[in-house]
């Protein structure tokens, strides 16, 4: 796995000037929710040209130095998804429980993101993993109360076919075609890869909106051409031994898209507020989560294990053959500012609700000095 920088410190001052800066695949087993946005699709299907970002509002100013010892006492909420987004945590979950966690984490294992997103709002979750677009989405809702934390899940979407059915080689041999895709995110990168080939007549459908009534429909044969997630694409092919993975759709992206940085599809937020008063605090979850992400590529079979343990998936032997294809990662700081924006920017341009209706302010980023 990539190493990334560690965060370092943190700046916040009273004008808000905050500085701009810079994972496996995999998906929520039964829901769907895990890297789908709570936003409508777009009806209107031409680019429009980024909005200038509205002031933001004023962050408090941090009351502790990030560089100083964190309290272990202090409570922090952390809401997780049970799919993709929440593989990474599973060590650091498993930790907390043991009582060996620098902090006094409170996890909770959600399957609606919009549980997750109403937690934040509420200020009952401090820190919560989401889809990168509805992290926007939030941070625009709530007039800049979020803030991104760091990157954990980078492309995760296989166009699988039925091997009886289609002899799919190529983007360019969809066209005609009609593909099923989950709702919201995946239609929106999906359409884009579709666009930038050429493709006007590859019909998007949506009938089954959710990843895993998608993959059961595809196991049994129903349709032929689909869109789905990991760990979905392993348990469809599992299923069903006439199923093939035709295209990998990060590497699509790449192609159809080489100066965004990569697709990014999951992330970690935190509660701006939470973060201006606690530095410190943020700083260990921060060198905890990495680690406990990197535990995923250094021991696969018992981080399976616990991502079935902590409630984040059902079964540890579909993950633990899920995880190489999950492009989980840690990408905080500076590292995540390129990718993390050239992905917005292209969503914007493609459906701007998908992202809030605008770009995020600079203060979206959250980075140390």
């Amino acid at each position: 796995m990539k190493k990334y920088t560690k965060i370092v410190s943190v700046v916040l001052i009273l004008c808000l000037a905050l500085s701009l800066t810079a994972c496996g695949k995999g998906k929520s087993p039964a829901t769907g929710s895990d890297l789908n946005s709570a936003t409508p699709p777009a009806s209107d299907t031409n680019v429009r040209a980024p909005e200038t970002p509205s002031p933001t509002p004023e962050t408090p100013e941090p009351t502790s130095d990030p560089a100083a010892e964190p309290d272990s006492g202090l409570p922090v909420n952390v809401m997780v998804l049970n799919g993709t987004t929440g593989f990474g945590m599973a060590k650091l979950i498993s930790d907390s429980e043991k009582g060996a966690a620098a902090l006094n984490y409170s996890f909770q294992v959600e399957s609606d993101a919009s549980n997750v997103t109403a937690a934040l709002v509420s200020g009952s979750a401090d820190i919560a993993a989401l889809p990168t677009n509805a992290a926007a989405a939030l941070y625009n809702k709530t007039e800049g109360k979020v803030q991104l934390l760091a990157l954990n899940t980078l492309g995760v979407l296989y166009l699988v076919a039925n091997s009886e059915a289609e002899s799919i080689q190529s983007v360019a041999d969809l066209a005609g075609k009609t593909v099923y895709v989950p709702a919201q995110n995946p239609t929106f990168i999906f359409r884009y890869i579709c666009e930038q080939n050429g493709l006007d007549d590859v019909t998007i459908d949506n009938s089954y909106a959710q990843p895993a009534d998608l993959r059961t429909a595809l196991a049994a044969g129903e349709i032929d051409l689909a869109v789905l997630p990991e760990p979905m694409v392993t348990i469809a092919l599992s299923a069903n031994d006439k199923l093939v993975t035709a295209l990998d759709l990060t590497a699509e992206w790449d192609a159809a898209a080489p100066t965004s940085g990569s697709l990014v599809q999951g992330c970690v937020v935190v509660r701006a507020e939470f973060a201006a008063e606690h530095p410190a605090e943020v700083a260990a979850f921060l060198e905890e989560y990495e680690h406990s992400i990197a535990y995923l590529s250094s021991d696969t079979a018992n981080a399976a294990a616990l991502i079935e343990s902590t409630g984040i998936f059902t079964k540890a032997a579909v993950a633990q053959k899920a995880i190489p294809n999950c492009n989980v990662c840690f990408i905080s700081g500076t590292d995540m500012l390129e990718p993390m924006s050239a992905f917005l920017e292209i969503m914007f341009e493609l459906a701007p609700e998908s992202v809030g209706g605008k770009l995020p302010g600079e203060d979206f980023y959250y980075t140390y000095k």
